[in-house]
């Protein structure tokens, strides 16, 4: 066994294998980029050697520094993670070349499955069932938009070097294609280098059912069952579960004995994942193969009670696999749901920032390796702490929740709970949509299939509405305590100088006190919370606009948590103040609430109107309108690539650009005006 690997790689994935290194005792080597100094995977390995600048091409993807720092540092082998080199054959071949050992498969699998088309070759002469659909080289444009054509739409395009739903798109009419070519060969170029694609048809109502497999070098190969990743946005998955659910003994068998065949067929080491996309009658297609351990592993971990990074460890060393087939069984449930720093109601537009507080659910430690037993019901994998930043440089995952249960029931209402547990301050997050998600009907009951999320659109992203009156409530305790906190500490010799407190002492009146506080509904509706606080002895008079008041009581506090009673209602929350937003946690769900504080002094205003800005830092990779054109709205303006997806900016409402302020390839910051618009 190793005594020293590299960790060629960042965030939770880096100190996902570092964990597993350090229970088997081997010392790990991190590598970071200028942007990562701080980061969680540089403090949890035993070493770390700065590799480059923040940007990936010239950091974590230089395969040359990354080996020439496993060679001075003693490592012998290099884990990729996933992404980045992960499933780059020349950097395996480099390894080896380097005398080092690649804990991944081998360079010709990697090459034999990293093209879509000539996988689908490989497996159609391995009597794996295969989508209708072109896989071959040529990519004329004309010649493409005949092939769908003759497909029949909707016909879906697919990156043939891409994964993780980049370079993807569905093309629902004829009319549609040329766009849609264009745009993908962007983002595939962009993503993977290759802007080769092919066409399959677009099945409707498809689960996304995923087969684990690991071979060693002697021959053995086996699958650990299957995840279900059908809860999809933009082709990039949301939930996964294993085992799927509604899966048949007979199926499970099929699709598992289909994998092997695909992985014996390209002759593959390690641990590896077959995609197949199913139909709801039972049949299902090969998609592709990643050649890697995959985001969703510690589903099949939680339910097969085996550490998977311990067997790549193993089997990269020449060991056999740890368990035959037939020693493999499924044990309860498990639900990983990705917590992404997102904003769901804008289209998941990723989101920047520091994470000025994040509060994780109470993780009950998992035992990898063991068997997962009652109590081991909550995983958090994550890459970052409270206090350091999402980049506009990498993937905005902040963690991996994972759950697990007797049954799907029990899972479910452990995940549930969990995401309500989470708190996150400082960008925005997918919480609050991934818990509609999991409680809603669809999911809970297994209707599953790629496009639930569109499907249920109307219930997964309702409109805003009120803020409940306790939740008012709890954010005025918090500011007068807050408030008599820094009174006390101020007054100092004077503590019994009632004039110096601020305890809303008066000499011969009560004090009425209001206080007003803004969100998203009340934006909308044009009325901020007008809440009256009128103070007394020992308590409160708590009202809302001109509702009649009710008695409002601190129970207890303890730092950011409180206990209130208004009227008879006990009520319990954390709130969290980010500048002048309250950020109020109660009842499982997150309420920002701003402040307006008539104390402080005007904010400065908001840009100049007409002005379509960046909603996040990124390129400019293509430019739709030029100055003095009229457009309608809706029309494609300006695409910019951000995080390794495109995002249209478009015409708010019919009108004319005055301005194009940046140019194809040019970097632009968040807020940047793209350009000057007035409305017709």
């Amino acid at each position: 066994m190793f005594t020293k690997i590299l960790i060629a790689n960042r965030g939770e994935i880096a100190c996902r294998v570092a964990a597993t290194a350090r229970r088997m005792g081997i010392k790990t080597v991190a590598v970071y980029s200028a942007a990562d100094a701080n980061a969680k995977h540089v403090a949890v390995c035993d070493e770390a050697v700065l590799i480059g600048p923040a940007a990936a091409k010239e950091s974590y993807l230089r395969a040359d520094k990354i080996i020439e720092v496993a060679k001075a540092t003693g490592a012998q082998a290099i884990h990729p993670g996933y992404g980045f080199l992960s499933e780059n054959a020349e950097f395996a071949d480099a390894c080896a070349a380097a005398g080092l050992v690649f804990i991944g498969p081998p360079a010709s699998a990697m090459r034999a499955m990293g093209s879509k088309s000539a996988a689908k070759s490989l497996m159609e002469k391995a009597h794996v069932p295969l989508v209708p659909g072109y896989h071959g080289d040529q990519q004329d444009a004309d010649f493409l938009h005949a092939q769908a054509d003759r497909i029949g739409y909707p016909v879906l395009l697919k990156a043939s070097a891409g994964g993780g739903g980049k370079g993807m798109r569905v093309i629902e009419s004829s009319e549609q294609f040329k766009d849609a070519l264009a745009s993908c060969k962007r983002e595939a170029i962009s993503s993977f280098g290759d802007d080769k694609v092919l066409a399959e048809k677009y099945l409707q109502r498809p689960r996304h059912i995923e087969i684990q497999v690991f071979a060693d070098t002697l021959g053995n190969c086996i699958y650990l069952f299957e995840r279900d990743c059908s809860v999809q946005r933009r082709h990039q998955k949301v939930l996964e579960e294993a085992p799927a659910p509604n899966m048949t003994a007979e199926r499970r068998a099929a699709m598992g004995e289909a994998a092997v065949a695909a992985a014996k067929a390209v002759g593959y080491v390690g641990a590896g994942t077959v995609e197949f996309i199913a139909n709801q009658d039972g049949s299902f297609y090969f998609m592709e193969m990643n050649t890697r351990l995959q985001v969703e592993h510690p589903v099949t971990e939680m339910i097969t009670g085996t550490d998977l990074v311990e067997w790549q460890l193993r089997v990269a060393a020449g060991e056999a696999l740890p368990k035959k087939q037939d020693e493999l069984t499924i044990h309860g449930h498990a639900i990983e749901a990705r917590i992404y720093a997102e904003n769901p109601e804008k289209g998941f537009l990723p989101s920047i920032g520091t994470l000025r507080h994040m509060q994780m659910p109470a993780a009950v430690s998992f035992e990898l390796g063991g068997t997962p037993l009652e109590p081991a019901a909550v995983r958090v994998d994550s890459g970052v702490r409270s206090g350091d930043a999402i980049s506009p440089f990498y993937d905005p995952m902040i963690a991996k929740l994972i759950v697990w249960g007797a049954d799907r029931k029990q899972a479910l209402a452990r995940m549930a709970q969990a995401l309500a547990q989470y708190q996150i301050v400082g960008l925005a997050t997918n919480i609050a949509f991934l818990k509609r998600l999991v409680e809603g009907q669809a999911f809970s009951s297994a209707d599953l299939d790629t496009g639930l999320i569109e499907r249920h659109h109307a219930s997964l992203f309702p409109a805003a509405a009120a803020a409940p009156d306790c939740v008012l409530a709890l954010a005025a305790v918090a500011l007068i305590e807050a408030e008599k906190e820094v009174s006390a500490a101020q007054s100092g010799a004077n503590a019994a100088d009632p004039w110096g407190q601020a305890l809303g002492w008066r000499m011969n009146q009560a004090y009425l006190r209001k206080l007003s506080f803004s969100d998203e509904f009340s934006v909308q509706s044009g009325e901020p919370y007008c809440v009256g606080v009128r103070y007394r002895a020992h308590d409160w008079l708590f009202g809302v606009g001109d509702a009649e008041p009710q008695v409002l009581s601190l129970m207890s506090q303890q730092g950011c948590d409180f206990s209130i009673k208004l009227g008879d209602l006990a009520v319990h929350g954390s709130v969290r103040r980010d500048g002048e937003v309250l950020h109020v946690f109660c009842n499982g769900a997150h309420y920002p609430l701003s402040y307006h504080d008539p104390m402080a002094h005007a904010g400065e205003s908001e840009t100049e109107g007409g002005r379509l800005t960046a909603p996040m830092p990124g390129k400019v990779v293509a430019v739709m309108a030029s100055a003095g054109q009229s457009v309608k709205k809706g029309d494609a303006l300006v695409i910019m690539e951000a995080m390794k997806m495109e995002h249209t900016i478009a015409a708010p409402h019919d009108g004319v650009v005055q301005e194009v302020l940046y140019g194809v390839g040019d970097q632009v910051a968040d807020g940047a005006p793209l350009l000057a618009f007035t409305t017709a």
